[in-house]
């Protein structure tokens, strides 16, 4: 089992930044894929990056490549996600996510999730 913390939400302007962190807990010694995944208001839960245990791959959802980035720190079981130029369309939930394959590009691809932070983007 591993528990995962979201850590970082709020309110942002249009156009700013914000860092969202995700504490892991409990089984940390398996090699997990860590990820993070959004769902907005009446939209289904969205892929938005994921990150290796090595950290040697990484990707990214179409709609925020080039304004996102995902990294980690294994020592302190961390994974976190830098959002910039960040959009009205970006506010949504945010969860972590972990699971042991390596290729995510959905929900199914995870195995443990964080109860998530909401981020919400004024225009």
């Amino acid at each position: 089992q591993v528990q995962l913390v979201e850590s970082g939400g709020g309110v942002v302007q249009a156009g700013g930044s914000l860092r969202l962190s995700c504490a892991a807990s409990g089984r940390t010694s398996v090699s997990y894929t860590l990820g993070w995944f959004r769902q907005g208001p009446g939209k289904e839960r969205e892929f938005i990056a994921a990150i290796s245990w090595s950290g040697t791959t990484r990707s990214y959802g179409d709609s925020v490549k080039g304004r996102f980035t995902i990294s980690r720190d294994n020592a302190k079981n961390m994974v976190t996600l830098q959002m910039n130029s960040l959009k009205s369309e970006d506010t949504a939930v945010y969860y972590c996510a972990a699971g042991v394959r390596t290729a995510v590009r959905g929900v199914g691809d995870m195995t443990y999730w964080g109860k998530g932070t909401l981020v919400t983007v004024s225009s």
